[in-house]
């Protein structure tokens, strides 16, 4: 694909005003769990009278991880290791994440290593395979798999996050249900639950997993749930009986906590970077607005999105830029389409895997996002500036929203600097930080 700096389309661009912005801060509540106090809350858990004799001397034990950039993994995943270890048991873990990965072991492992989940850090085996096992049919006739390694365990710990999902809603979106279904099923399970798409995903995912509970060695989850500031604030085993009745619970919970950009409403929108880190879809549609179906909606509104850059640790995997208006060339340099359409046809959701409009600069990016507005006041553009969709408590908004931020018209937000002009290096990169 030729992308060109300085031909016509710089042109066309070349003229376009970017008005100055300033850095704001976002305050949220802020409950938190501080990642040396993570192990002891862990081990409190799973030593609760109704959770702490599942684990017996001398079983085998599979502990789940999966592909999402959960903060302090490493830490919560290490001390579920560590606890079954002090329970005379043998621990060993299993990339839970479906199709991920390129839906290869190789790529899954790869996966859990870029989260610093390793044999050597975590302290015990990694069984990384897509040979999966036919459990049998759901209720609603969709086969339901899971790892083999997992299945031949003496015990299964579901470790995941719950948070609101980016393409679907219902009583049961990201959390231990959808980690047995699709984390635990790989490619086939994912493939199977995705089957009659995005509308049913809520009660195939509930369905799947109830086959799951009956016929597999499931012990109990441990899920963890996040503030707005991307950090552990409450993590609770639940007993494999109660899965079901106290997920949807804490699902509430989280989104009480989940952050929001606090203006609400803009023209256009600036992200940073992308990636699988941050989400499923490269930013979280919750946050951004930019959902790839029509089952699930929030986030800020916009007329444009343009997206400039991908985590390193996505390995390529840049689901999401088919959401955007405009994306830069370096981002579009770095995809992997092997990793990403691999998502797709299991999810058989293809719009979030689409190529923007791709610019040669970051600059251009925004240019061309400001160009294409239609039925905006062109003198009071309200641009916002985030740099991914998780780390949104420092921001740039542009200097129309100045005042109002001053006069407290947003509760919890608050300018920290005045307005200026972005700054853009001799080959048009954004270097001005947020």
């Amino acid at each position: 694909m030729k992308i060109v700096k300085g031909g016509i389309v710089s042109r066309l661009l070349a003229d376009v005003h970017i008005p100055k912005m300033f850095r704001a801060r976002q305050t949220f509540p802020r409950p938190v769990i501080q990642p040396h106090a993570i192990p002891q809350t862990v081990f409190a858990e799973l030593s609760q009278a109704r959770v702490a004799g599942l684990i017996k001397p001398g079983m085998n034990i599979a502990i789940t991880a999966g592909s999402r950039g959960i903060a302090n993994v490493d830490i919560i995943t290490k001390a579920i290791v560590d606890f079954v270890k002090s329970k005379a048991a043998q621990p060993f873990i299993v990339p839970a994440m479906g199709s991920h990965g390129g839906a290869t072991a190789g790529g899954q492992l790869e996966v859990l290593a870029g989260f610093n989940i390793t044999e050597a850090s975590m302290g015990c085996p990694i069984k990384s395979s897509m040979e999966t096992v036919l459990l049998g049919y759901s209720a609603l006739g969709n086969p339901v798999y899971i790892d083999r390694h997992a299945y031949e365990a003496d015990g299964i710990i579901v470790s995941c996050r719950i948070k609101p999902h980016n393409a679907f809603r219902g009583r049961y979106e990201s959390g231990p249900c959808k980690m047995m279904a699709i984390g635990l099923g790989k490619q086939k399970g994912a493939e199977s639950a995705h089957a009659d798409g995005m509308g049913k995903m809520a009660e195939n995912i509930l369905a799947s997993a109830r086959v799951i509970l009956e016929k597999a060695p499931v012990l109990l989850a441990i899920p963890c749930i996040e503030n707005a500031y991307d950090e552990t604030c409450k993590i609770e085993a639940i007993h494999k009986d109660d899965i079901l009745a106290r997920e949807p619970e804490l699902l509430q919970y989280a989104f009480a906590n989940m952050p929001q950009i606090l203006v609400g409403e803009g023209d256009v929108l600036i992200v940073d970077e992308i990636g699988k880190n941050y989400s499923g879809t490269g930013v979280d549609p919750n946050i951004t607005g930019t959902f790839s179906t029509e089952y699930a909606s929030g986030g800020v509104r916009v007329q444009r999105t343009c997206m400039l850059d991908i985590s390193d640790c996505s390995h390529g995997n840049g689901l999401g830029t088919g959401l955007a208006s405009a994306i830069t060339k370096r981002l579009f340099d770095k995809l992997d389409t092997e990793k990403m359409y691999a998502n797709c046809i299991t999810s058989t959701v293809l719009k979030s895997a689409g190529i923007p409009i791709v610019l040669a600069t970051d600059k251009e990016a925004i240019q061309l996002c400001i160009k294409t507005l239609n039925g905006v006041d062109k003198d009071r553009l309200q641009l916002i500036r985030i740099p991914n969709s998780l780390n949104i408590g420092h921001i740039m908004l542009s200097e129309a929203y100045y005042e109002d931020v001053l006069n407290g018209k947003y509760a919890g937000l608050e300018a920290e600097g005045p307005p200026e002009y972005l700054q853009f290096d001799a080959e048009g990169n954004l270097i001005t930080r947020i």
